[in-house]
C-alpha cells in the first residue's frame, strides 16, 4: 500500500477513535439543523399587537368599538390609557398605538417606532381594517401563500449549513491538526522518515474530504427525512460544488497553518478568516442585504460562491450552467491557496 493511503487510513482511524471529534463533526450540524428548522418551521404568521387608547378625544366607548373592529385573526388588541399604551410601546410589548378619531370625518392617530418591522406590518393591517369599515362594498384582497419548491426558510438555510460545515471542516480539520502536530513535534518526526512531504499533506486533505462527504450525506438525509429538503437540480453539479468547496477550504486551512507555531495563533487566524464569511456570505440571511458597494467583494468570498451555487442547484433546480461561476471561484481559491501553502509550509 502506498504511503499516501496508509497516512490517509491512519487519519481516519485516529478520527473515528475520538468520540468527541465524531460528535462535533457529525452530531453538532444535525442538531443545529434540527433546532433552526424547528424555530423557522411552517406555522401561521404571528399576530401583530395593537393598543387602542381609551382616554383620547373620542372617549372610551369609541375606543372599545374600534378595538372590536380591529380584533381579528391577524391583530391582537389591547386597550389602555396614554401612559400605559406608550409604556407598552416603549418596552416592545405592542407594535402600534391607535388613538380613535374624534369624529367620523377625522383620521385616527398612530404612534409607533418606525424602525421596527412589526410596526409597519401593524399599520398596514390596521389601515386595511379601517378601510373595510369606512368604504361600502370594499373587499379585502385575496391572499395566496407561496408553495413553490425551495421557497421555505429551511430550504434557504440547509445549503448555508452545508457551506459552513465545509468551511469549518477545512479550516479546523486541516489547519488546526497541522499546527497541533507542529506543536507536539510530530511534523519534525515525519520529516525524518522516507515519506514524501506531499504524501503527508495530501493525506490530510483526502481524509478531510472523506469526513466531509460522510457529513454532507448525513445532513442531506436528515434534512430530507425531517424537513423534506431535496436536491432539485443536477446531482453532478451539486457533488462538484461540494468537492470543490471542501478542497478549497482545506487549502485555506493549510495556508493558514503553514507558518503558525502555536495553537492560539492558528485559532486566531482561522477565526479572522471565518468571521467575515459567517457575516457576509449569506449563511442565515441573504448577502443581498449588504450595500451594493460591498457586493463585488462579497461575491468573491469562497463561502458566498459555495452557498450561492448550492442554493441554485438545490432550490432552483439548476445545473452546471448556473454552477460554473461559483465553481470557478472555488477552483481559483483552491489553486492559489495550495500554491502558497506548499511554498510557505514549514515543518519545524
Amino acid at each position: 500500500m502506498s504511503p499516501l493511503w496508509q497516512l490517509t487510513l491512519a487519519r481516519l482511524r485516529e478520527f473515528f477513535r475520538r468520540p468527541a471529534a465524531v460528535f462535533w463533526v457529525y452530531g453538532f450540524p444535525l442538531g443545529m439543523a434540527l433546532i433552526l428548522g424547528a424555530a423557522f418551521r411552517d406555522r401561521p404568521p404571528d399576530k401583530v399587537r395593537v393598543d387602542v387608547r381609551t382616554d383620547g378625544p373620542a372617549g372610551a366607548t369609541a375606543a372599545d368599538a374600534l378595538a372590536a373592529v380591529l380584533r381579528t385573526d391577524h391583530i391582537d388588541v389591547t386597550t389602555g390609557d396614554e401612559a400605559a399604551t406608550r409604556a407598552r410601546l416603549r418596552t416592545a410589548k405592542t407594535d402600534l398605538v391607535v388613538t380613535p378619531a374624534a369624529t367620523p370625518a377625522a383620521a385616527a392617530e398612530y404612534f409607533l417606532e418606525p424602525n421596527r418591522p412589526e410596526a409597519a406590518q401593524a399599520r398596514t393591517l390596521v389601515d386595511r381594517e379601517l378601510l373595510l369599515r369606512r368604504v361600502p362594498g370594499y373587499q379585502a384582497p385575496a391572499e395566496a401563500k407561496l408553495t413553490e419548491p425551495g421557497g421555505r426558510y429551511i430550504d434557504f438555510l440547509i445549503p448555508g449549513l452545508l457551506g459552513i460545515n465545509l468551511m469549518g471542516g477545512g479550516l479546523w480539520g486541516v489547519g488546526f491538526v497541522v499546527v497541533d502536530m507542529r506543536v507536539r513535534k510530530l511534523l519534525k518526526r515525519f520529516l525524518a522518515t522516507p515519506m514524501r512531504r506531499t504524501d503527508f499533506l495530501l493525506a490530510l486533505i483526502f481524509s478531510r474530504l472523506i469526513f466531509t462527504l460522510i457529513e454532507i450525506v448525513l445532513l442531506l438525509t436528515f434534512s430530507y427525512v425531517v424537513f423534506d429538503v431535496r436536491v432539485r437540480g443536477d446531482l453532478t453539479a451539486f457533488a462538484g460544488l461540494v468537492l470543490l468547496g471542501g478542497a478549497a477550504f482545506a487549502g485555506v486551512g493549510l495556508l493558514v497553518a503553514s507558518r503558525a507555531e502555536t495553537v492560539e495563533t492558528v485559532s486566531g487566524l482561522m477565526n479572522a478568516v471565518m468571521l467575515p464569511m459567517y457575516l457576509f456570505s449569506g449563511v442565515f440571511f441573504s448577502s443581498d442585504r449588504f450595500p451594493e458597494a460591498m457586493q463585488p467583494v462579497i461575491r468573491l468570498l469562497p463561502l458566498t460562491a459555495l452557498n450561492d451555487g448550492l442554493r441554485a442547484v438545490m432550490n432552483d433546480g439548476a445545473g452546471w450552467a448556473a454552477a460554473a461561476g461559483p465553481a470557478a471561484i472555488l477552483a481559483a481559491w483552491g489553486v492559489v491557496c495550495y500554491a502558497l501553502a506548499f511554498r510557505l509550509f514549514r515543518w519545524r
